[in-house]
């Protein structure tokens, strides 16, 4: 909750800070990698700086976090502040780097806004940074403290035992464990960081969702190749796709996210589009090894059928459910989609949906925005559903 002294500071100044923000947070960055290169060295995602998206993702949250102590003081943002805590562990964030983070925001601040920076208003925006950062360092140390891993403990080897060509674009690695350290457990759609060195030395981290429920041994993960050649936003794609082979180690960080299958009993509806299946994929293993009795069904949507990354894995895990069914959508259904398949976008107005269902939806943003409006306006209660954006998190759904 913010003092009362910097209430009304914030209160007034919104407007023109969020009317700036974006600008804040480019500038931010910007400063930051010229005095702090070494960041960008394991840390920070270069792909996800250079299309702009780190930047829009700093700027949304800051302002929907602001806006939340101005409009509802008695309220925490706890989704926004989960999310962006387990992005953070998986990727080592030790609680000192919010002092660099602070120092660099705060003087971008200034260099934007100039001489509309008054001591007022320069203590009222560090109360607004501070309070979110000790939120967050409190969650991370938790989140930490749950798997008994430190931000320099939570990397592991990993040697590479099995690679699978599922599509023409997106290949499955499944990986073996290195040493006889006690690995510990996934929960149902959790993500797992890898990092790799690039070409030119720097390493650079990438996350991606376990495909299946861990054995103790093993774990998997899917990548889809981002065409573009050795860009920063399909570097690392290209770079396991063309480079990593049996017998190859990876460090990968233990398993972290906030979009988690819930065990209950109510019914589920798993919406997908794209490599927006792995998620999924993993959901349906944990459903399967657990001997769930629950009703599930998936929806995804693809350009085509061979262009449906696991699907094979996921129509039997749905086989293998009490009451398990698949139903698909296809841009380009000119052969081999079977018979139950829908053509062109996912329309969910189609199908009937059990009541009381659970719903969690991965896919690009458009789909996700789609979807998701198309289950509300139906009467779906925002609170059923959940979503996994690959990356930043652009739509902040719940403060919109």
């Amino acid at each position: 909750m913010l003092s009362d002294t910097s209430l009304p500071v914030i209160k007034a100044t919104l407007p023109v800070v969020g009317e700036h923000i974006e600008e804040i947070a480019k500038r931010f960055y910007k400063h930051m990698f010229e005095a702090r290169p070494d960041l960008l060295d394991g840390l920070f995602n270069r792909g996800n700086q250079a299309d702009g998206r780190q930047q829009q993702a700093l700027a949304g949250s800051i302002a929907a976090f602001a806006g939340m102590l101005v409009d509802k003081p008695d309220q925490l943002p706890d989704h926004l502040l989960s999310r962006v805590a387990h992005k953070h562990v998986s990727l080592g964030l030790a609680p000192d780097q919010y002092q660099v983070v602070h120092d660099h925001l705060m003087w971008a601040i200034v260099d934007v806004l100039g001489d509309a920076v008054t001591p007022d208003v320069a203590a009222a925006w560090d109360e607004v940074y501070w309070l979110m950062a000790n939120l967050l360092i409190n969650k991370e140390r938790g989140l930490y403290n749950a798997v008994h891993l430190a931000p320099e403990t939570i990397w592991r080897t990993w040697r590479v035992a099995q690679r699978i060509q599922e599509t023409a674009d997106v290949v499955t690695f499944v990986v073996e464990r290195t040493d006889e350290r006690e690995v510990k457990p996934s929960l149902p759609g959790q993500y797992v960081t890898i990092k790799m060195r690039m070409p030119d030395g720097v390493q650079q981290p990438r996350q991606y969702s376990l495909t299946r429920a861990d054995d103790g041994l093993h774990r998997e993960f899917a990548v889809k190749r981002v065409h573009g050649g050795q860009t920063p936003d399909g570097e690392m794609s290209n770079l396991l796709h063309d480079h990593i082979r049996l017998g190859d180690e990876v460090v990968l960080s233990a398993p972290f996210g906030d979009v988690v299958l819930e065990y209950t009993d109510r019914p589920l509806v798993l919406a997908s589009a794209g490599i927006g299946i792995t998620p999924m994929a993993g959901m349906l293993s944990h459903l399967v090894k657990s001997g769930s009795q629950r009703r599930v069904m998936l929806l995804h949507a693809d350009d085509s059928p061979d262009s449906f990354p696991l699907r094979a894995q996921v129509s039997e895990d749905l086989a293998k459910l009490a009451d398990g069914s698949l139903h698909p959508w296809f841009l380009n259904a000119d052969e081999g989609a079977e018979p139950s398949a829908y053509s062109g976008f996912m329309d969910v107005r189609v199908l009937d949906y059990p009541e009381d269902a659970e719903y969690y939806l991965c896919g690009p943003l458009p789909f996700l925005k789609s979807v998701r409006s198309a289950l509300v306006a139906s009467g779906v209660p925002a609170k059923d559903i959940q979503y996994e954006v690959f990356g930043p998190d652009l739509w902040l759904a719940d403060f919109a």
